[in-house]
């Protein structure tokens, strides 16, 4: 069975390229030094490891100082949007007056990317093709937002916009279950450091679920869904997730695996992943 229809061109603008950004994600948010970055910052302070060309100091060394955040962070590709397209290559260093402004805006924009992001997977997904007009509706609402002008994005009703995504999202992950008969597929209550290896995870769905540190190596995933599920030190070593659904490349780089691990086409093994 066929879980989804590749289409490469739909994820181009959803690819993170940090050459083409200002810095934002390490400027813009607030980090907490228990969530594994560098220290305690409130949002609107660059990093303190955040060069002058908007380049990390330590990017090489993440993995070695234990940066799990800054490893598992990525922006889906709204940093170069605001950066190169909003507001047209200027930076929050370019037009100090407007730095605030600048950060409010990634921060909105980054939420609706994204969003974005599950719509263009739940687009792609055969069974999710009954809701594909109201998908693509969503999506394209999503682009326009996004290349709005900052003070109407500044405007914008996220959360009316989000929960109308979270519908259809259910609705989608509902079609998905259906068509792989996995409605009522059990699954453990509890996964926090537990060992499934070699484990058949077809058509489960896992949102939400902790993934914490379980091992799931040489595990299968086809169909299982894992939006909002927390991925960090979990073992995907040697498994088959190349036709898992909502996976992110956050949750991949934050996950341990290997070359001989199956990702979805869209998403890039992580460098630590030997």
């Amino acid at each position: 069975m066929m879980i989804h229809e590749r289409n490469d061109k739909m994820w181009e603008p959803m690819k993170s390229d940090c050459s083409k950004c200002s810095g934002l994600c390490c400027t813009a948010l607030y980090f907490s030094k228990m969530d594994g970055f560098p220290k305690d910052k409130v949002s609107g302070q660059p990093c303190i490891n955040l060069l002058k060309d908007y380049r990390c100091k330590i990017h090489s060394q993440l993995e070695k100082q234990k940066m799990k955040g800054c490893i598992g962070y990525d922006c889906f590709g709204a940093g170069q949007q605001v950066t190169q397209v909003i507001y047209q290559g200027r930076t929050w260093n370019d037009i100090p007056n407007q730095a605030a402004e600048i950060f409010d805006v990634f921060v909105i924009v980054f939420q609706l990317y994204q969003i974005r992001y599950y719509l263009i997977e739940a687009m792609s997904l055969v069974s999710a093709q009954p809701l594909a007009k109201s998908i693509q509706c969503l999506i394209e609402e999503n682009i326009k937002m996004c290349h709005d002008r900052p003070t109407n994005i500044l405007s914008i009703d996220l959360e009316q916009y989000r929960n109308r995504s979270n519908t259809i999202l259910k609705q989608v992950c509902k079609l998905l279950q259906k068509s792989m008969h996995s409605e009522n597929k059990k699954i453990p209550a509890n996964f926090l450091g537990g060992n499934f290896k070699g484990q058949d995870m077809s058509g489960a769905d896992l949102s939400t679920k902790l993934l914490i540190a379980a091992n799931f190596e040489k595990s299968l995933f086809k169909g299982t869904i894992f939006l909002g599920a927390d991925t960090r030190d979990t073992n995907f070593s040697n498994a088959d997730l190349s036709e898992a659904v909502f996976l992110t490349q956050g949750q991949v780089n934050s996950a341990k695996g290997n070359r001989n691990t199956k990702l979805p086409y869209h998403l890039d093994y992580p460098s630590t992943w030997k």
